[in-house]
């Protein structure tokens, strides 16, 4: 993706052209092989050559998580993975009890690793769903504690690679489930708004941009997190809804949208390029706002693929 191109989306500063994001998951490469290369590279303009990965040293590009068996994080999260080139999930949580939290260090590394899942979602795996759960409910006091722990750690990470950050900044943390926030905007203004405010101040006092990806249905929060000092929101288009994002950001939040990967799979060709025009022509306004983005997983019939790289080129060109 063409970064000038994105950055003029988010300032609405009239990009010559829909900024496109297409990325294949580690697990595509891996069981489409050849055919998914020899395919990406009939699309230069859409997959960069150098985004094509050499597939006799596919390890490269497959992070820690991406591969068969655990691992175990800075945290002392323990990730379990079935599917390599799939991420892991996490099964071993840490903190079982609130009174572990009292006790709990933070890493030691300032490295700048501010993985998927930093914030919201670094306390699900430190305490476990259903624990979090409750301590969102109970409002404990403990687990105001923990917020500031990881939050304290995410600030140093952050400031530990700040002056040498790209002038945009991309952070990822899900924040939604399928069809709602699991813990209500309310609470999630109360205990997390503050937490984002806080890490994006200090990139956007610097004059660099925020980028976030958050899946789920977040659109009752889009406006607390361009508060927050979020530039674009990437969003999917399925949990959300696409009269809700025209409603709340047309115009007014930028965001890079999340093309239905859950439709991918089982489209036809034509019903692709439907999606994908029903969506610029509801969001598309000339002075930008708006790009669009496609990820790829192994699931995806390759002629899914192939209309997905002529729909986005075709409709790229408002």
């Amino acid at each position: 993706m063409d970064n000038s191109l994105l950055k003029k989306a988010m300032l609405y500063q009239y990009p010559e052209r829909l900024p496109v994001t297409f990325s294949v998951l580690p697990a595509a490469w891996l069981k489409r092989g050849e055919d998914l290369v020899r395919l990406a590279r009939e699309y230069p303009d859409i997959f960069p050559t150098e985004k094509i990965p050499d597939l006799n040293n596919i390890d490269a590009i497959i992070p820690d998580t991406y591969h068969l068996g655990t691992f175990t994080d800075e945290w002392g999260c323990i990730w379990s993975n079935v599917d390599e080139g799939m991420e892991a999930i996490v099964t071993g949580h840490p903190v079982k009890a609130r009174e572990d939290i009292l006790t709990l260090e933070i890493p030691k590394n300032r490295d700048g690793r501010l993985p998927h899942g930093f914030m919201y979602l670094r306390l699900l795996d430190l305490r476990g769903f259903e624990e979090a759960m409750v301590d969102f409910a109970e409002e404990c006091d403990e687990l105001q504690i923990l917020i500031d722990k990881v939050l304290a750690y995410n600030c140093l990470q952050i400031e530990a690679v700040l002056d040498g950050a790209p002038e945009i900044v991309n952070f990822a943390d899900d924040l939604g489930i399928q069809n709602a926030l699991a813990i209500g905007p309310e609470k999630w203004r109360k205990y997390l708004k503050p937490c984002f405010k806080q890490m994006y101040k200090m990139v956007r006092d610097t004059g660099r941009m925020v980028y976030m990806h958050t899946d789920g249905m977040i659109y009752e929060i889009m406006p607390d997190l361009f508060e927050c000092g979020v530039n674009m929101i990437n969003p999917q288009i399925r949990a959300n809804g696409l009269d809700n994002l025209e409603r709340v950001c047309k115009g007014k939040i930028p965001i890079n949208l999340d093309l239905d990967r859950q439709l991918f799979p089982f489209a036809t060709p034509s019903q692709l390029d439907d999606h994908v025009r029903e969506c610029v022509e509801t969001l598309y306004l000339p002075e930008g706002g708006l790009g669009l983005v496609v990820e790829i997983g192994y699931e995806v019939p390759l002629a899914n693929v192939a209309a997905l790289f002529e729909a986005v080129r075709k409709y790229r060109e408002k």
